[in-house]
């Protein structure tokens, strides 16, 4: 065995050690995307996905390609690995990929805008000896206009510390 030293980089994360603190990002993979998908000069947005749309399966929007759809989705889901702000937007978009319309393709490319103007955003964690365990759930009880189901949503902290996040149907 070799010690390399700290791990500055591993599988598209970029960890970030300091004496006490440790962030992980993943802003070259962020612009990576926005550089595949056309998206590097489009204008920021506050919000990963607008309040209130109601998106179905059976929309009658112009077809998408779906394999550049998926492209997108799939690239969105690994950033999910440090970023839960956006993982209920993607897992909203990631329910059409079968037949994706100009309108799914709409609120995926939102998703990048909001990436343009958080592209610093990830994980950070720090020294403390704040052990408070906080949570945070919600759930949009029958949202889904296709089956009626609901999405719930969690994340905990343990002190200043995201620990676990999670969002699905």
């Amino acid at each position: 065995m070799t010690d390399v030293g700290l791990m500055p980089y591993y599988l598209g994360l970029e960890v970030k050690q300091m004496e006490d603190e440790i962030f992980i990002s993943q802003e070259s993979y962020t612009k990576e995307i926005l550089k595949k998908f056309n998206m590097l000069d489009c204008n920021p947005v506050n919000t990963p996905m607008e309040s209130g749309i109601k998106l179905s399966k059976f929309d009658e929007g112009e077809k998408v390609d779906p394999t550049f759809f998926k492209s997108l989705v799939g690239s969105l889901r690994y950033l999910t690995c440090t970023r839960p702000d956006i993982l209920f937007a993607v897992g909203i978009v990631s329910r059409f990929m079968e037949a994706p319309t100009s309108t799914h393709l709409k609120v995926a490319r939102r998703i990048l805008r909001y990436l343009k103007g958080t592209i610093d955003f990830g994980l950070f964690y720090s020294s403390s000896s704040d052990f408070n365990l906080m949570g945070f759930c919600d759930s949009n009880y029958a949202r889904d206009i296709d089956d009626r189901e609901s999405t719930t949503g969690f994340i905990f902290f343990l002190g200043d510390s995201v620990i676990s996040w999670s969002s699905k149907k």
